[in-house]
């Protein structure tokens, strides 16, 4: 019997684009925008950000010294948590629908700035039973660890779970561990997927 559902939290509660936050950027440098991008996004420094290895000081410090950027702290990181852009209002109203019959949960590869600035002032987040962040374990999806961090929290086994993701490898890794993992592509599609585990929706 299922008994909570875990939603992850980029491209399935809220929009995000990295591409919002480099347009904006790369005008502030005299770098290109693939070398911005291969900077932040492909070098595996914002990995090391959202596993909490580096500080929002020393992440924009690198950054603008690296890039070249006229910029001061709160410009960039305006900038940044801006690339999370719009909430997915099905999603929202899912997740009150769910709560009223299940612990709902968060687990997301995420920073302590888009945490601090976004995530946790959301109206739905109070909603949440329990919530596992990258930044704060120091490892992330698709470790398994993150997984287990989850369901220690719920207090519950894998098989009474449901896992959300729009990443196929990670509600793939939740799947590996008994875990009821649904690849997010749609809300017409979750819906189903739902059903298909007799989930109350």
């Amino acid at each position: 019997m299922i008994k909570a559902i875990i939603f992850d939290y980029g491209n399935v509660i809220w929009k995000w684009n990295n591409h919002i936050f480099l347009d904006k950027i790369v005008k502030k440098s005299n770098k290109s925008y693939e070398y911005i991008d291969n900077f932040i996004f492909l070098s595996g420094l914002q990995d090391k950000f959202e596993l909490g290895e580096i500080s929002e000081i020393d992440f924009f410090r690198i950054i603008k010294e690296q890039c070249n950027l006229s910029i001061t702290r709160k410009e960039f990181f305006k900038e940044y948590t801006d690339r999370l852009f719009e909430k997915i209002s099905s999603t929202t109203v899912l997740i009150k629908k769910l709560k009223k019959d299940y612990k709902v949960a968060l687990l997301s590869n995420t920073t302590k700035v888009d945490f601090d600035y976004l995530i946790k002032k959301l109206r739905e987040f109070s909603l949440f039973d329990s919530v596992t962040l990258s930044f704060e374990l120091g490892f992330a999806k698709p470790d398994k660890g993150i997984y287990l961090d989850a369901l220690k929290k719920l207090n519950l086994r894998p098989d009474e779970c449901i896992y959300i993701d729009d990443i196929k490898e990670y509600s793939d890794a939740a799947s590996k561990l008994g875990i009821h993992g649904i690849h997010y592509t749609s809300y017409k599609n979750l819906i189903k997927e739902l059903k298909k585990l007799n989930v109350k929706v």
